[in-house]
């Protein structure tokens, strides 16, 4: 039963850049959730709870197949990358279980990242727990221009699907959680409440936003959550789901946040894993994987017709 709940809490069962903005308008605050016991299956992902379950008896790292490991995708024969935000499996000495995804990942556990299609990312982590989760599963943390290169596409597009923003195509409209449950409030507390990404219109699962990809096939990587890069000083890439574009921060691929250090976590910092092509040396044992289920990448939606737009002054 607990492993149930455990997959339950993955798949979602149930500012700026981390600092605030007021979604103008009076909502009534939600009723809070805790990081674990509110969570329930819905339709959409009942499916994917026998994907989890097959992660379940995964090994501690992925098995090398082809170019990259399992749910990464190659740039260019260059280097690896996740094609999902990740989420997280807890590591003990006698197996591994979903790692909640609205619960804050504490420096002393033990947690290695995965990349699987239409589950809830992990936010409420920190640069160094996610280095250390990447490392964990024999991989690491994306470098900057590993990590620009990735989102901007083959095309090398602002937007990686191109370079104009479409609304709505990635998860960049989002209502802000902690306004809705906590008023103007803003600090540590508030902004690392597990009921903030349960709130509707909210967080995303992975690659629910099928046209929020690009010519590499990875997703999300425009919204939906911050991505910690291998900066060692912190700092994170792409917006979340309230903020893609402002000013201070850049847009699309090219917005960034370097205003919080290394140990830094709330609400809406995620990340995702580089990797070298293999042959490479890794960070650690790669033992034999269980084999997972495969399941189907959503389709990336058609681009639309680019429109000439007048310049506001």
């Amino acid at each position: 039963m607990s492993a149930l709940l455990a997959a339950c809490a993955l798949v979602g069962c149930g500012a700026s850049s981390s600092e605030a903005k007021d979604v103008g308008q009076n909502v009534a605050k939600p009723e809070a959730k805790n990081a674990k016991g509110e969570m329930r299956p819905d339709d959409a992902t009942s499916a994917s709870i026998g994907f989890v379950a097959a992660a379940l008896g995964a090994s501690a790292a992925e098995a090398a197949r082809g170019n990259c490991r399992p749910g990464m995708v190659s740039i260019d024969d260059r280097f690896c990358i996740d094609k999902y935000e990740a989420a997280l499996l807890e590591v003990s000495d006698r197996d591994e279980k979903p790692f909640s995804p609205y619960a804050v990942v504490a420096p002393e556990q033990h947690v290695r990242a995965v990349s699987l299609a239409h589950v809830v990312p992990q936010g409420y982590i920190s640069r160094n727990s996610a280095d250390k989760a990447c490392m964990a599963s024999g991989k690491r943390l994306c470098d900057v221009s590993e990590w620009q290169k990735a989102c901007r596409g083959p095309e090398k597009k602002q937007w990686g699907y191109g370079d104009d923003r479409q609304p709505g195509r990635c998860n960049d409209s989002g209502k802000n959680p902690v306004m809705s449950y906590y008023g103007p409030r803003y600090d540590s507390t508030t902004m690392n409440k597990p009921e903030l990404n349960q709130m509707e219109g909210t967080l995303s699962k992975t690659g629910e936003h099928s046209g929020c990809a690009n010519g590499y096939g990875v997703y999300d990587m425009v919204g939906n959550l911050h991505e910690w890069v291998a900066d060692p000083h912190g700092s994170f890439y792409g917006g979340y789901y309230q903020d893609v574009a402002s000013v201070g921060h850049g847009e699309g691929c090219g917005y960034k946040t370097t205003a919080h250090n290394e140990s830094y976590h709330d609400y809406s910092t995620g990340f995702r894993c580089c990797a070298d092509i293999q042959g490479a040396d890794s960070a650690v044992t790669v033992s034999p994987a269980a084999e997972l289920p495969t399941t189907p990448d959503p389709a990336p939606a058609p681009a639309k017709k680019k429109k000439k737009k007048s310049k506001k002054h």
